[in-house]
């Protein structure tokens, strides 16, 4: 009997053993299953790539020959997106004359920005700029003169003494100066220019002795002055309070003041000799001409929120290159317009959260950190955008975080008939600020993640 007894009692234990490892066995998947398909997802968040469509209505766009463009090169960009919308030989280097001076525009009003000196700075003429040639105001060596003054000399009139004396102010000499420039074009992705003076006038025309060794002339493609003009735009929104004087008298006593070369300006409107090229919304930027360069222009205006810059080379005439320019900008106000496509912190399908490490939670939403905008055909109602996000700092994000730490990125394609693809990454960042866990979830959890690793260690071995 009490053999019979302790086997009975052993079976009882056994069962009750048996019911406690199948309670455990259902507590563990239970706590598995649920993780394991937040894993599933996070490994679809971090390798997979997604799209987004939506039905585009067609616009047809003219092409750019339908112009009848009478230049030798030519582009037109889109200042926000840097889109360019015509190309006509817009690579290949030739003499930018007088344009060159927007690179001397740009560095002196950084230099002036970074608080390096101010407008209200006296610069003493050197021999160099009093005796450059072409246009000018006649500067005579030790002349004293404002920063400014001399910047609306080389803006407006286009001086050559002006800019030569600005550029050694700067760098003290000239060729200092020209080494400048050249490093911000390299930093500006300017990849067909090279700078030998601050002018662009011919090296025979600099004065002897200040002539650069080597026999090089300065070159700049179409489409780098535009680049060029675009930085001037983004970085220097101030340009507008020079490049938009009609007139400046230099000197108190001078006969006749400065006139602005540009002939497009839109307050031109109601000057005689300049009314029929006046140009709605135009305020910038730079003419050039040399015998060997012809006549250039780069242009800029904005309506309707939308800014172009236009760059023509080569023509025949001072008048011809602002009409051949009329020609490029009413291309793109005619054919274009900047949509936004995402607006900025917005979800991204199938990336809503990534994983956190010893956080609150397992996971941290994300969002887009900044709106996408793509120039489109005027009209298009619809985006067919595509898109393609990756998470490369996953694995380093630790519990606690700020909101707006970047997680990764996303990229967005637009294609439309006619124009070139155009492509905008903006960053995915953490939408909210992440907590650190407490010892007693993450004790658990490491719990619950040691039965995944077991669970997964059997598995494997089937």
């Amino acid at each position: 009997m009490k053999a019979k007894h302790m086997n009975k009692k052993k079976r009882h234990i056994l069962k009750k053993s048996a019911a406690s490892v199948m309670l455990l066995n259902m507590l563990c998947m239970s706590a598995v299953m649920p993780v394991m398909a937040a894993a599933d997802n996070s490994s679809q968040v971090l390798t997979a790539a997604a799209a987004a469509k939506s039905t585009a209505k067609a616009v047809k766009i003219p092409a750019a020959d339908s112009l009848g463009l009478d230049v030798e090169s030519a582009v037109l960009m889109e200042a926000s997106t840097g889109q360019v919308l015509l190309s006509v030989d817009a690579d290949k280097a030739k003499p930018p004359a007088s344009m060159t001076k927007m690179m001397t525009e740009y560095i002196v009003a950084e230099q002036v920005k970074q608080g390096k000196f101010g407008w209200d700075t006296v610069v003493e003429v050197s021999k160099n700029a009093a005796k450059s040639i072409g246009s000018r105001i006649f500067l005579a060596e030790g002349d004293k003169h404002t920063v400014k003054d001399l910047y609306i000399a080389m803006a407006v009139g286009s001086a050559n003494d002006a800019t030569v004396a600005l550029a050694e102010y700067v760098a003290g000499s000239e060729a200092e100066f020209v080494k400048m420039m050249n490093e911000e074009a390299k930093r500006m992705g300017m990849k067909d220019t090279h700078f030998i003076n601050s002018t662009g006038l011919d090296r025979a025309d600099m004065p002897a002795e200040f002539r650069p060794a080597e026999d090089k002339e300065t070159v700049m493609s179409a489409l780098d002055a535009a680049i060029l003009c675009r930085y001037i735009v983004k970085d220097h929104p101030d340009y507008k309070d020079f490049t938009t004087i009609q007139s400046y008298k230099f000197r108190p006593n001078d006969k006749a003041p400065i006139i602005n070369y540009n002939w497009m300006l839109e307050a031109n409107k109601n000057i005689t000799n300049f009314k029929s090229y006046a140009y709605e919304g135009l305020d910038g930027m730079k003419t050039g001409h040399t015998s060997n360069a012809g006549n250039n222009f780069t242009g800029t205006a904005e309506r309707n929120g939308m800014r172009l810059i236009s760059v023509v080379m080569g023509t025949d005439s001072e008048s011809a290159r602002f009409r051949e320019t009329k020609k490029v900008l009413d291309y793109g106000f005619d054919h274009f317009e900047v949509k936004q496509a995402v607006a900025g912190k917005t979800k991204v399908t199938g990336w809503e959260t990534v994983p956190l490490k010893k956080g609150k939670e397992t996971t941290v939403p994300v969002v887009t950190d900044n709106a996408v905008s793509f120039v489109v055909p005027k009209g298009t109602q619809n985006l067919d955008v595509t898109f393609k996000a990756s998470v490369t700092e996953a694995d380093k994000l630790v519990a606690p975080i700020k909101a707006g730490t970047k997680v990764g990125t996303v990229t967005y394609t637009y294609k439309a008939e006619g124009m070139e693809p155009q492509e905008k990454t903006v960053n995915l960042i953490t939408a909210e600020e992440a907590e650190k866990g407490g010892w007693f979830r993450l004790f658990f959890r490491a719990i619950k993640d040691f039965f995944i690793d077991l669970f997964d260690g059997i598995k494997n071995l089937f």
